[in-house]
Formats: C-alpha cells, structure tokens, sequence
C-alpha cells in the first residue's frame, strides 16, 4: 500500500467471489463485470484517520466497553506485523478487528444465538501499527458459534480483521484463526481458500507474547500484497 502500482490478486492463493459452499457467497458475490476505481479516487491520499483519533483503550477490548468489570473467557494477546510485498513493514495503518464473546456470540442484532452477552465485552478494537508494522490488541478468545450454512454447522474461533492503507479505494478484510482447531477441516470458509494458502490464516502461539499467570499469545503477520498476501475474505 506504499506505491500506486497495483499487484494484480493471485486467484491460485486467494478463494473464489462466488464459493458454493460457502452460501452466502452465492448472494453476495459480483455478478456482473468489476467497475474499477477511477485512477484519481483510487490513488488519493486523503487523511482519513490518525492517531489523534483513538483512545486509550481501543485496542484493550478486555476494557474499552467494561462497565461492572471485567469480560468472561479466556484472556489473549494477539500481535503480529504488517508487512508489503518486500517483507517491508506497513508503517501507520488502521488495524481494526471484530469477533465474538467466550461463548460465541456477536454484540449485533442479527446475532439470535442463544448464547449468553457479555455486558463488558463489546468485540470490536483498533489500532494503529508502529514503525515496525506492528499491531497489538489485549482480547477473549472468541467461542465457536452455529451458523446455520449446513447441517450442524460451526465456525471455528476466529477474529476478524480489517486493514486500511493510505489510498482512499484501499482495504483488506480478513479472518485469523487458531491453531489445532478440529472445526477448520469442516468449514466451507476455510475450505473455500486454495490449499496451499490456509495455513497463512492460522495465528502462531507465542511463548514470548504470552505474559505470565495473564494472557497466551499469540501472532499473526499480514502480508498486504505480492505472492505471500495474506488470503481475502470470500
């Protein structure tokens, strides 16, 4: 995202639009040709946001919608780098993520799970990576939750994530998930990213991120462009 030279999406690494197993997909993918940006409105730096407009405790989501204490579940560090085609860092970009509580359940209307809100837990942070490219954000780990795709159908844990960079058409959406989760050889979402590239989706426990008697760690490196780029949401 630092050059206005565009890597055109490598489709042996990245999941079709249209994934019919994934259901959703089948509505909500194009149907019709692309319409590009107009070079002017893609290329534009605008300043969109900065610094100066997160709190404190927006990438702390173990606090920033606590009211009466602290969230139920499982507390996780989750960092990692964000990173161009080079291997060069992605310095002062938006990283926001969104996920659910312990038991797997969104703060969204649309979310009728019966699972149990956490009334100090919204799910949803920002932040913005360092001279280094990195990201930090202080979580629950999310619970699995039914999604209604396919008979008994669970997504496994997982956290969104989105990337802004410094063009006005520039965005990356994406899922990061756990490593050993029995539930990603049965998701249509996961299954649906070519093979070779899905492992770039799963996050890396961390010793050295884990802090002691308080949080598990763990890493996830995003790579925005180029033969390594991090697989698209479908």
């Amino acid at each position: 995202m630092t050059s206005s030279i565009l890597t055109p999406r490598d489709w042996e690494s990245h999941p079709p639009y249209c994934s019919p197993g994934y259901r959703s997909s089948v509505l909500r993918s194009p149907s019709r040709p692309l319409i590009p940006l107009k070079e002017n409105l893609r290329d534009r730096r605008v300043p969109v946001y900065g610094a100066e407009d997160l709190g404190a405790l927006d990438n702390d989501l173990t606090k920033n919608a606590a009211k009466n204490g602290d969230p139920l579940g499982e507390r996780i560090i989750v960092t990692g780098r964000v990173l161009d085609e080079g291997g060069r860092p992605v310095r002062k970009t938006l990283v926001e993520i969104w996920q659910a509580n312990a038991a797997g359940r969104y703060v969204h209307k649309a979310d009728q799970h019966d699972a149990p809100l956490d009334p100090n837990f919204l799910g949803a942070g920002r932040c913005i990576t360092d001279n280094e490219g990195r990201y930090r954000f202080l979580t629950i780990k999310p619970g699995a939750y039914p999604w209604g795709n396919h008979p008994n159908a669970w997504r496994p844990n997982h956290i969104h994530f989105s990337l802004f960079g410094e063009y006005f058409g520039s965005r990356l959406v994406t899922q990061m998930y756990f490593p050993g989760d029995p539930l990603l050889a049965l998701d249509p979402i996961y299954q649906g990213i070519p093979e070779q590239s899905r492992e770039r989706l799963v996050s890396r426990f961390s010793i050295d991120t884990t802090e002691e008697a308080y949080a598990l760690g763990y890493e996830f490196d995003i790579v925005l462009r180029g033969p390594d780029q991090t697989p698209t949401e479908a």
